[in-house]
């Protein structure tokens, strides 16, 4: 049967009357359309953040969770007193094999390296998507991700929920109100530290009876269990797993600069600090971007830099913004008429304050990131992070621990090419390869 696409589906419901749109249903299979009426999540991982995301998915009042695959059962305690009696699928291939007529949506919440699989899997079974960020490992697959989720008009939204909080939405209104300016440079940061300058421990653990090794290694190579060196926390720190501390918190503290500034890919990278090892990100990062120019900044060029771990803007900028110290995370921005810090999550400040003092602040409403994503389906909004936003965003953010392989280094990129002009070295770190018997067609 042919599976809808966002755009006929809307004028299905058009034609369709405007009782139907007030008692919602997903028209992907008429078949297999819940008498419900409500949308039938498929939810990839079900602990942790993974969790989160299918619990605050299904509190929508038109969801209701269908199945989740999940490796570890031990992972299972808060998902159980949720929903007693979901099924459960230790293999997330044999879940949407099995349930595809009896899915309409589907989260993505396992760690970074699964991502673009699980999500290109479920598009290819007609399912709109919420993946968490970043939206996956490498740059090749974001592309192919945004590209397919385009091509067949499907509702996508990346989950990086703060892009629809009071306090982001305002730093960005602010900005493309001009309240300080056009933007001369940018500084970012966040104290947290994921990566690992300790040597690798070697050795092999046994592997719990609750963990299906192999299946959370997925397309990764494959390696002994060490005991909570990946599982289930961990694995941000490994460049075969995670991202970083960038891939981590750079998605959602350079989403309201990207977004304020209207910012497309950069020009070019360059990394400050260490290299990575053969097994682990570092800590303590400084990245400097270059991006071209737009009408919300000064000049022909934008300079955006990121810090992470113990390493914070200097003592030079704290003393040219007026301000003795700075949020935990953050970002901070100097125009040509003022300056303006934004917490993350906090509201913005704009300095100096005695030149702000009878400033009114925009009334913006917060809105809930998980339902806009339902609601989108539903054919009542769209969202706001779908991968024509958000994929370019995490490309950016992805660039940075590219960088890192290559210190003190200055790389140009070329976006539409998806490829280092100047070290054709670090074009090997684009894309990578799956192990032997994993792969989705589209990737």
């Amino acid at each position: 049967m042919l599976k809808p696409t966002e755009s006929n589906r809307r004028q299905f419901l058009t034609n369709t009357g405007r009782a139907l749109v007030a008692a919602p249903f997903f028209v992907r299979n008429l078949i297999s359309a819940p008498p419900s009426g409500k949308l039938r999540l498929a939810a990839f991982g079900g602990g942790n953040m993974a969790y989160v995301t299918l619990q605050q998915i299904s509190r929508h009042k038109n969801v209701t969770l269908a199945c989740v695959a999940e490796v570890d059962s031990a992972q299972l305690g808060q998902l159980n007193k949720l929903a007693p009696g979901t099924k459960i699928y230790e293999d997330w291939r044999e879940m949407l094999r099995a349930e595809r007529k009896n899915i309409d949506i589907a989260c993505v919440g396992t760690p970074d390296h699964m991502h673009a699989m699980q999500a290109m899997a479920s598009m290819r079974e007609g399912l709109p998507v919420y993946v968490q960020k970043p939206l996956a490992h490498d740059i090749y697959e974001v592309r192919k991700l945004t590209e397919y989720a385009r091509k067949k008009n499907l509702v996508t939204q990346m989950g990086i929920q703060i892009h629809s909080s009071k306090e982001y939405n305002t730093a960005v209104k602010l900005v493309q109100d001009g309240a300080i300016g056009k933007i001369k440079e940018v500084h970012a940061w966040s104290s947290k530290k994921w990566g690992d300058m300790d040597p690798f421990p070697g050795g092999s653990d046994p592997v719990p009876a609750t963990l299906k090794w192999d299946l959370w290694l997925g397309n990764a190579a494959a390696r002994p269990y060490i005991k909570d060196y990946y599982h289930p926390a961990n694995w941000r720190k490994r460049v075969d797993f995670g991202t970083a501390t960038f891939g981590d918190m750079g998605c959602h503290i350079y989403d309201p600069v990207f977004s304020a500034l209207g910012l497309s890919a950069p020009i070019s990278v360059r990394s400050e600090g260490a290299p990575p090892n053969e097994h682990n990100w570092p800590i303590n990062s400084v990245i400097h971007y270059i991006f071209a120019g737009t009408r919300y900044t000064e000049g022909t060029t934008v300079n955006i830099t990121w810090y992470d771990g113990d390493v914070k803007p200097s003592q030079e900028i704290l003393t040219r913004a007026g301000v003795e110290r700075l949020p935990r995370e953050g970002s901070i921005m100097f125009g040509t008429k003022g300056i303006m810090v934004l917490p993350h999550i906090g509201m913005p400040k704009l300095l100096p304050e005695a030149d702000f003092a009878d400033f009114k602040m925009p009334a913006i409403e917060p809105k809930n990131h998980y339902f806009e994503f339902v609601d989108a389906v539903l054919g009542t909004t769209q969202t706001s992070t779908k991968f024509d936003y958000s994929g370019p965003l995490t490309e950016t953010v992805l660039l940075g621990p590219l960088a890192q392989h290559f210190p003190k280094t200055t790389l140009e990129w070329d976006s539409r090419k998806m490829r280092v002009r100047n070290l054709k070295e670090a074009n090997k770190y684009v894309r990578r390869k799956y192990r032997k018997g994993w792969s989705v067609k589209g990737l």
